[in-house]
């Protein structure tokens, strides 16, 4: 129950760390407060002129996501991350950019402008299309948290504070009988102490009882952040339902392109999954900079609302496990590279790194509501030629319907 006991918690604690806690009050209550600012967000795009309820943006679901070291018993590197979602409903054929809100709006505009053929095929409406909205912070540290030198040989200190914006579109070729889903994303933010990584991390540490990080007087500068990202999934189509009934397994392919001064990459990464009443969707995935892929349903791909209520494509609780593999051509990573705009402490980053990770995912319905919950556990191969040894992290992620 969200009865804002964190924020009672961190009023307790010193002065000294104000602004760190009432960051960490923010991210510890943003699960509260994501279905009521989606609802408020619903009810004004009620009285939008006569515009059909297709055409205007609602948010139907949220995602929150924690992933840290502590669950893979470290705290070096990647220590933090989290990130709150909002997801629209899903919008088949083309819409009216009139009607978006101004920040999707120019969203829509720039890609149209940069990539014409995102749209090219709107008017067909079995392709369905949806918005999703982020807000995330990331953390990194060294390995000795006692130092407070500037420690050459090591990772900078360092933070992000972010907010994502992505469209997402489901299509289904009948012709090679695959089903697709492609984003396109944009992503702002701040690097540098404005992030409020330090005061987030020594908020947590304190609370937890946990050792402070005494050299974040040497984190990377202040500096606006800006990333724009085209992911491509693709899968067997295995029909229009929100489940695959019964015991089935699939796998997800996926490419990405990432340019900016958070990181510039591509990518290639495959997700085998097995279980039961395996979600008709596009896998599962640690956190990163960006807007989450979080695909429009399968039930509305395919034919009307009223299939949503039939035995063969309505949701039913079901569970599985899943592996990824991704590897990764890295041109720039803020988080080794430092500044791009200033001068600060860097390290030697690695070309290429690899990723394997490995999760348990069940999902639901609570009191007539959608629910899903992912664990999983992240290796990471070594960044920088300075990096003593391989890292990993624990990622926990919960879904919801409203």
């Amino acid at each position: 129950m969200c009865d804002h006991s964190p924020t009672r918690i961190l009023t307790k604690l010193p002065v000294r760390h104000r602004w760190g806690h009432s960051a960490l009050a923010l991210l510890l209550n943003g699960l509260c407060l994501l279905p009521a600012m989606a609802q408020a967000v619903n009810e004004d795009a009620g009285g939008i002129g006569d515009c059909r309820a297709n055409e205007i943006i609602r948010f139907r679901g949220g995602t929150v996501r924690l992933e840290n070291d502590v669950f893979a018993g470290v705290d070096e590197n990647y220590t933090s991350g989290v990130a709150f979602t909002l997801t629209s409903h899903d919008m088949a054929g083309g819409c009216q950019p009139e009607l978006l809100p101004m920040p999707v709006r120019l969203h829509a505009k720039l890609i149209k402008f940069m990539n014409p053929g995102f749209w090219s095929d709107a008017q067909n409406s079995t392709h369905t299309q949806n918005v999703v909205v982020k807000l995330g912070q990331s953390v990194f540290t060294p390995r000795d948290h006692a130092r407070t030198d500037l420690i050459l040989d090591d990772r900078p200190y360092a933070g992000l504070l972010y907010v994502g914006l992505s469209w997402n579109r489901r299509t289904h070729d009948a012709k090679t009988n695959l089903e697709t889903l492609d984003t396109r994303e944009i992503t702002l933010g701040i690097i540098g102490p404005w992030s409020l990584a330090e005061h987030v991390q020594n908020a947590v540490h304190e609370v937890t009882g946990s050792y402070m990080f005494l050299g974040w007087q040497h984190q990377l500068r202040n500096e606006p952040a800006i990333q724009l990202a085209v992911d491509h999934k693709r899968k067997a189509y295995r029909g229009a339902g929100a489940v695959i009934p019964g015991l089935a397994g699939d796998a997800v392919y996926s490419a990405g392109l990432r340019l900016g001064n958070i990181e510039t990459s591509a990518t290639l990464g495959i997700e085998a999954r097995i279980g039961w009443n395996l979600p008709n969707d596009f896998g599962s995935y640690p956190i990163r900079p960006g807007a989450e892929n979080r695909p429009p349903s399968a039930v509305s791909i395919r034919g009307n609302a009223s299939d949503a209520n039939t035995a063969a494509t309505r949701p039913r609780p079901g569970i599985h496990i899943f592996g990824m593999l991704e590897t990764k051509l890295v041109a720039h990573d803020f988080s080794l590279d430092g500044n791009l705009f200033l001068s600060s402490h860097s390290v030697t980053r690695r070309l290429c790194v690899a990723q394997v990770a490995a999760g348990m995912s069940v999902h639901g319905l609570l009191a007539g509501h959608g629910v899903r919950l992912a664990v999983m556990r992240v290796y990471r191969s070594l960044e920088f030629e300075e990096q003593g040894s391989n890292q990993a992290h624990g990622s926990v992620a919960l879904s919801f319907e409203f």
